[in-house]
C-alpha cells in the first residue's frame, strides 16, 4: 500500500491527478524522477483552436525515508517568467512534504544564484546542491 505516493511496480508509471493547479507526469530527462508542471489552456485567436501548453515544470524527487527532496532544473516559458510561477510551484511542493529539507543536484545553479537565494531563504536545505541518498536515484 503506497497510499497514492508514487512510484507503484504494477501498472508502471501512475501519474495521478492532482487536485491542485498543479500537475504531476513522469520526468522526460532523469529516469525516476517526477515533474511538476503548471499547465495553462491557451485560445489560439487564428484558429480558434484551444491547446494546453506547459508554462512553468520542475523535475523532483522525494526520498520519505530521509525526509529530503531535491528539484533540478525548473523552466519558466519566457512570457511567463517573473509571476511566481517557479516560487509557487515550490512551496506547493513543500507544502506537500512538510519538515522535508529541499535540495537540488546543482547543475542548474550557477545561471541563477538570486532565485535560488531569495526561494530557499527560510527553507530547510536552502535548494543548496546535494548528492541524492542511497535511497534514490540521480535519475540519470
Amino acid at each position: 500500500m503506497t497510499g497514492g505516493r508514487w512510484p507503484r511496480r504494477s501498472g508502471w508509471p501512475v501519474v495521478p491527478r492532482l487536485a491542485t493547479p498543479w500537475q504531476d507526469t513522469v520526468s522526460n530527462e532523469r529516469i525516476g524522477w517526477r515533474m511538476r508542471a503548471a499547465n495553462l489552456r491557451a485560445h489560439d485567436p487564428d484558429d480558434a483552436s484551444v491547446r494546453d501548453e506547459f508554462v512553468f515544470e520542475v523535475d523532483y524527487q522525494i526520498c520519505h525515508r530521509c525526509r529530503i527532496g531535491w528539484v533540478e532544473q525548473p523552466h519558466t516559458l519566457p512570457a511567463y517568467r517573473r509571476r511566481g510561477l517557479a516560487a509557487a510551484g515550490l512551496a506547493a511542493l513543500r507544502r506537500e512534504n512538510p519538515g522535508y529539507a529541499w535540495h537540488t543536484l546543482g547543475g542548474h545553479i550557477d545561471g541563477s544564484p538570486a532565485f535560488w537565494d531569495t526561494i530557499g531563504a527560510d527553507v530547510p536545505g536552502g535548494y543548496r546542491p546535494r548528492r541524492v541518498c542511497e535511497h534514490v536515484t540521480a535519475g540519470g
